[in-house]
């Protein structure tokens, strides 16, 4: 019998969990794939990936790479330094390593990595979530093999050929069929009877969001609604105590899959992951980008959403009209049910097992 081949794969995504989740799925699944495969990380020094990618088995390089900042642009003379030392670390770590294929899925790191993976000819595979790609993404694009993406409409940046849409990597418990909406609602000890709102703004949390939710919590409590409140760890201290027995309030929830079925309707950011989720999960939503993202990409993100007829998007500015917006979907049973069958049907949950055979089809 011939033995496999010991691939060798360097992966590169961080900076934010939406960057290294979907790496980190990448390799789980390549290495369900190929079992002896040699599989590396490298990241930004300083950035969450540095501890979360050992925390789940995988070595890692740091590079002293930083992104431009656009507010303090005098912060931005050690740059190139940083860009040179950072491109000189990649050089010698592929050669060093001789991966079969890099993947990027974003994030400061993945730039010099795949930029020097392209000059050595090693095949380089892009992981672009967004429906509006970074800066990075369009120039790595174009000698990249293969650009799987997570929306239609990509081909105005990258060449039509190279385009697979795959979609984004979700997270397990998420895949698993929602639990039954009656033994969610249970678990939260919320009444069964009364609509259900889970406002999510990430794991930090979202400053907007959760001022705009406590200026509304009498508003939306007295016309009969309860909430999950995922507040972030950075607010949980200033709202934990607005908790009552129609408010739930947490820093970060462990089970999405529970708060997912306990849920009427969501409020969430439009961050590439989180749609990829709420996509699966089929559930009525509205959408408040982010307006502090490189490119504005969540609120592309959402209009992508909004075409489709699949999403309510009420930009940060509009915050005001959150509650009455939240009465319009919960009472309006044909706009609701609309949402929810519109949002499930962009749905790609295969997206992980797809994207790794992309990588599949570039190996020599």
């Amino acid at each position: 019998m011939q033995q496999q081949r010991k691939y060798k794969f360097i992966l590169s995504g961080g900076g934010t969990g939406g960057h290294i989740f979907p790496a980190l799925a990448i390799a789980d699944e390549l290495k369900k794939q190929f079992p002896d495969a040699r599989i590396h990380f490298v990241g930004a020094l300083g950035r969450m990936e540095m501890e979360r990618i050992p925390n789940h088995g995988y070595t890692i390089t740091g590079l002293p790479i930083t992104g431009i900042n656009r507010q303090q642009k005098l912060k931005n003379i050690w740059f190139p330094f940083k860009l040179a030392k950072s491109i000189a670390i990649c050089r010698f770590l592929l050669k060093d390593r001789k991966p079969d294929a890099v993947i990027g899925t974003g994030g400061f790191a993945s730039g010099p990595l795949l930029w020097q993976a392209q000059q050595r000819k090693i095949p380089t595979i892009i992981q672009e979530q967004n429906s509006y790609p970074g800066i990075t993404n369009k120039l790595l694009g174009k000698k990249a093999k293969s650009i799987c993406v997570a929306y239609d409409g990509l081909e105005k940046w990258f060449t039509k050929d190279k385009i697979a849409k795959t979609g984004n990597p979700i997270r397990a418990n998420v895949l698993e069929p929602l639990k039954s909406r009656e033994a969610a609602i249970a678990e939260f000890n919320l009444n069964p009877e009364k609509p259900c709102i889970l406002i999510l703004g990430g794991s930090l949390g979202a400053r907007a969001i959760n001022a705009s939710v406590a200026k509304n919590l009498d508003t939306l409590t007295k016309s009969g609604a309860q909430i999950i409140w995922q507040c972030g760890k950075l607010y949980e201290t200033e709202y934990a105590p607005l908790a009552n027995k129609n408010v739930k309030v947490s820093a970060f929830i462990d089970d999405m899959n529970l708060a997912y079925a306990a849920a009427d309707i969501i409020v969430s950011r439009a961050g590439a992951g989180t749609i990829s989720e709420l996509c699966v999960v089929g559930k009525p939503t509205i959408l408040v980008p982010s307006p502090n993202v490189a490119e504005d990409h969540q609120t592309h993100n959402a209009k992508a959403l909004v075409k489709e007829d699949a999403t309510i998007l009420l930009p940060e500015q509009q915050l005001n009209e959150l509650a009455d917006t939240i009465q319009s979907v919960l009472e309006d049973k044909t706009l609701s049910e609309k949402l929810g069958i519109n949002i499930k049907r962009l749905a790609l949950p295969d997206a992980t097992q797809s994207i790794v055979s992309q990588i599949i089809k570039q190996l020599h």
